[in-house]
């Protein structure tokens, strides 16, 4: 049978995509349903149709999966950050497990034998009962006007910028409601409009948030499409009195570009950073800083790292893409000596404040690319890797990067990825070229969506 857009089909769901669609078949011919989840019998309006596939929307839930539950958000189908809260957590992590097993196998080609044998058990939430809701220490907010001309904020419907209002975000922090509605207050009352993306015109275009959770200390950050904001005073009195809050940025952006930052940012109240603290160690965080946004999950993905690496005491190790130290500082504990490398200068200035915050003399800090910076201080120092840790964004390390972990030949290379199939594209080449897989494990910093972080551990197949 041939389908053509606005068919209506009847399906039923037995497997998800890697972006936690549902897929069914009929007659051997594939349909991918946002919102349906394994094992749910529906009712679908097909939208396009491809060559062997097609894209539907749900239009009638027939019967609900027993995998599926009731979503704390009213929100999350229109909005892009939740792709899978309709799923039983349970279920999710298992979703995720077999993500990660089918990159590696199908990308980085290592055995289903080799994969159930290697790979430990995902790390939930709930592995160590916390509730894996309101995780996240950092939100930004577009701010926008809704048909009416009213200001609204929120988070953007998927693969779009209609920002979906909703100041109460179940995956953030309580605060966020209330910093968000002190900022439209203060618009409304000094008539500051919000930016219009199409014309380019409107002053305030995001309202970023960040929370150290151990310490309770709150950043706001109001980016605006000028140099100033109007009345600034009687904001900061509004924002002032929320407790925690220790910090009132102002940045500016005055690019017609989805780049959220610019980079001119400007204290206007508190202090200079906010600090968190993750496994005994503290970290100072700036509005530009990347620091991990699950500071729950952040300490176990690094403790396994730190597991991983194997540590005596008497290693160096090489941290790459370092970032403002947190994985470097974690191995300090441990090792003889570690260097950092990272490309943005001003996360390495935070890695080198931070270790100096934290009394660690044995961790030092290098900004630039890690296939220049590692052969330098090899030439200078005789540097010689134990471990090599690289925690890479997600498009992985660099060939080059590759290239140069394996000169170094260290003992262990634990690689930390927050995208699998990259992850194991840069696995199937660092074990055609001397390693071997020994550990891998996900851990679930993003509940709710479809990623997920990886921790793996390679060993040099000649020791």
């Amino acid at each position: 049978m041939e389908y053509k857009k606005d068919d209506l089909i009847t399906l039923v769901i037995g497997d998800m995509g890697i972006d936690g669609e549902g897929i069914g078949k009929i007659d051997g011919f594939t349909f991918f349903v946002k919102d349906a989840v394994i094992g749910d019998e529906i009712e679908a309006k097909v939208l396009k149709v491809k060559k062997g596939y097609a894209y539907a929307r749900m239009t009638n839930l027939i019967t609900p999966s027993m995998e599926r539950t009731e979503p704390k958000c009213r929100y999350h189908k229109q909005c892009g950050g939740c792709q899978i809260q309709a799923l039983k957590y349970e279920r999710q992590m298992l979703f995720k497990t077999e993500k990660v097993k089918n990159n590696m196998q199908r990308i980085g080609g290592f055995s289903r034998a080799l994969l159930d044998k290697i790979m430990e058990p995902i790390v939930g939430m709930n592995t160590f009962g916390q509730t894996p809701y309101y995780y996240r220490n950092k939100a930004q907010f577009p701010i926008g006007a809704d048909k009416y001309g009213e200001i609204i904020t929120g988070f953007y419907a998927g693969r779009t910028h209609v920002i979906i209002p909703n100041t109460d975000c179940a995956l953030g922090i309580a605060e966020n409601k209330i910093i968000l509605e002190a900022v439209i207050k203060y618009m409304k009352e000094n008539k500051i409009t919000p930016y219009n993306e199409k014309t380019g015109k409107g002053l305030v275009r995001h309202v970023l948030v960040r929370k150290g959770f151990a310490t309770g200390e709150i950043m706001t950050c109001v980016i605006v499409n000028g140099d100033r904001l109007p009345h600034q005073e009687k904001l900061i009195e509004a924002l002032a009195e929320i407790e925690g809050m220790t910090s009132v940025f102002l940045n500016s952006n005055r690019a017609k570009t989805n780049v959220i930052l610019g980079d001119d940012c400007r204290l206007i109240w508190g202090k200079n950073t906010i600090t968190d603290i993750i496994g005994g160690i503290r970290f100072m965080i700036s509005p530009l800083s990347f620091y991990q946004v699950n500071p729950v999950q952040t300490e176990r993905l690094y403790g396994l790292a730190l597991e991983y690496a194997g540590l005596t005491g008497n290693e160096v190790v090489c941290d790459l893409y370092c970032g403002i130290g947190t994985i470097s500082l974690f191995m300090s504990k441990k090792a003889k000596r570690v260097y950092g490398v990272e490309i943005v200068e001003q996360a390495i200035e935070d890695a080198r404040k931070n270790a100096v915050r934290n009394q660690i003399d044995n961790a030092e800090f290098y900004a630039g690319k890690a296939e220049e910076v590692l052969p330098r201080l090899y030439e200078e120092k005789g540097l010689k890797a134990d471990v090599i840790c690289v925690d890479p964004p997600r498009k992985g390390c660099d060939e080059e990067c590759l290239a140069t972990m394996i000169k170094m030949a260290p003992e262990r290379i634990v690689y930390v990825s927050c995208d699998s199939a990259t992850l194991a594209r840069d696995l199937k080449y660092l074990c055609a070229n001397g390693y071997r897989l020994e550990r891998i494990r996900p851990v679930d910093m993003f509940p709710h969506t479809v990623h997920v972080e990886v921790a793996c551990c390679l060993q040099r197949k000649d020791s």
